[in-house]
């Protein structure tokens, strides 16, 4: 009870339903004991004349036994379902991932601010569950039952594979790492292999696939930032979102300059000594947290 209030609600169903049986059988005035003893005489041959035994509220122990019973059987139901009940697994600010193995064997990495819905048991034909935010899926194959992620509204549906799915403005992103993919919106579909990636706006109603161009989608569950002719853009987009940074880009002639190299869990600020002393960029930092590339 003292783990969390569902169990104390179901301590006090079952008190209840203990209380009002006992209440209801203590009501009824028939002798056992005596009913007893006149049945073994009885038995025995004796001539005591019969004795009519008036069950006065007898039928408060049926009721009693009913609602005994009912109530078992409801709190058992309760139980049960409690235990597939749907589990949310959520992923505040300041944590960087979290992992989870479902009860399929699937592995969920979730990214921060995300959060996924799914059941302790799959059942049925389908294993369904919701994401918001973004994680990394490696599912478990299993062709009788096909995994579905439910995202904004996009639908993802795989068999065993493994890959990257992002939610963040009403926009989608999925990235396949192996296997294949299916990703559903508004009654269109397109088909992912592996090192194929689909970013859908909040508008649109499918895109088209496109090949996978940069791993830094991966930063959050490989701790690398691995950088291979990637314009300075998307780099500073990557970090301001693992570091929770206000790095701005002061001109945009920085915009589209390359980098290659690749962060493995470094800090922000070797990051942006390398970014500095690699593209002669100036880095200017303010005192309200922002971080302007000069």
């Amino acid at each position: 009870m003292k783990e969390n209030e569902t169990n104390q609600e179901y301590y006090n169903q079952f008190k209840k339903i203990w209380d009002q049986s006992r209440a209801l059988a203590s009501g009824s005035s028939v002798d056992v004991d005596k009913a007893w003893e006149i049945f073994q005489n009885r038995i025995a041959g004796q001539n005591e004349p019969a004795k009519i035994l008036k069950p006065r509220f007898s039928w408060l122990r049926v009721a009693a036994s009913i609602i005994l019973v009912a109530g078992l059987g409801i709190a058992a139901f309760m139980l049960v379902n409690k235990n597939i009940a749907p589990k949310e697994m959520v992923a505040q600010t300041g944590q960087n991932v979290l992992i989870d193995t479902l009860s399929d064997g699937s592995v969920i990495t979730l990214n921060k601010r995300s959060a996924i819905t799914y059941p302790s048991k799959f059942k049925g034909n389908t294993r369904a569950i919701a994401l918001k935010g973004e994680a990394f899926f490696n599912v478990a194959p299993d062709k009788k039952r096909p995994f579905i992620i439910s995202v904004n509204d996009v639908r993802v549906t795989v068999v065993g594979t493994s890959f990257n799915i992002k939610s963040e403005n009403g926009n989608t992103e999925v990235v396949v790492e192996s296997g294949v993919v299916r990703v559903t919106r508004s009654g269109n579909s397109v088909e992912l292999n592996a090192g194929e990636k689909v970013v859908m706006h909040a508008n649109d109603s499918i895109a088209s696939k496109e090949a996978v161009d940069e791993k830094l989608y991966n930063y959050y569950r490989t701790k690398e930032f691995v950088c291979d002719e990637t314009p300075l853009w998307k780099l500073v987009q990557v970090l301001n979102e693992a570091y929770d940074a206000k790095i701005i880009i002061g001109r945009k002639e920085l915009n589209n300059m390359q980098i290659t190299t690749t962060f493995y869990n470094e800090s922000l600020e070797k990051v942006l000594e390398v970014i500095h002393l690699t593209l002669d960029i100036t880095v200017i930092k303010k005192e309200d947290g922002q971080i302007i590339l000069q």
